[in-house]
């Protein structure tokens, strides 16, 4: 019998992913302060993509101590350098994300962590680069209104499959990771545990 495969996460973006590929999947929402535990690991200064691992563990190790099988958690972090940006909280905020990043180049941490029986049996962190143009006040403005409410789901307030494409110079990395799953290397682990054909 296969293993049941659960995703931590009610991520509307990672559950298609993964049923896109043809990977059956329950989804479980871990209750995870997710704050809280971030601005401890920020008080402690550990590195931005170590909070992104450790977010992605406590996710799936949450939903692995209640149900049997595989548990994916994920987790993903905007690195500006040494500073984490956050969904933004309002658009507001979302302008200002796209301001700061304009013109720079910044590094999406995209963690996933696999727990079984409670305990993680596999880690991954995908490091896709990416490139912003310079962006004026007035694209800013009519990108934001544009695209509306969906930026704030998204780190760094862009949605590469959508108008958020508009935003890039240059994009080092696999699409997937970007989006949220690193689903290459996750389909590989799921064959070594033989949840699909080889």
């Amino acid at each position: 019998m296969s293993l049941a495969v659960t995703l931590a996460s009610t991520s509307k973006s990672r559950r298609a992913i993964l049923a896109a590929a043809g990977v059956v999947a329950e989804s479980a929402a871990p209750n995870v302060d997710e704050e809280a535990f971030r601005n401890s690991m920020r008080a402690n200064q550990l590195p931005v993509r170590e909070q992104a691992m450790q977010l992605a563990e406590l996710k799936a190790m949450r939903i692995s101590a209640k149900r049997p099988g595989l548990v994916i958690g994920g987790d993903q972090m905007l690195a500006l350098g040494d500073q984490a940006f956050d969904k933004p909280a309002d658009l507001e905020a979302a302008k200002n994300h796209l301001r700061q990043l304009s013109g720079k180049s910044h590094t999406l941490e995209t963690a996933i962590v696999i727990c079984e029986d409670g305990a993680p049996v596999w880690r991954h962190l995908a490091r896709p680069k990416l490139t912003i143009r310079p962006l004026t006040e007035e694209f800013i403005d009519s990108y934001v209104s544009a695209c509306g409410e969906a930026l704030l789901s998204t780190v760094g307030a862009y949605q590469l499959e959508g108008p958020g494409a508009q935003l890039f110079t240059r994009i080092e990395g696999d699409y997937f990771s970007i989006l949220g799953l690193p689903l290459l290397p996750l389909l590989d682990y799921l064959r070594i545990r033989k949840v699909l054909p080889t």
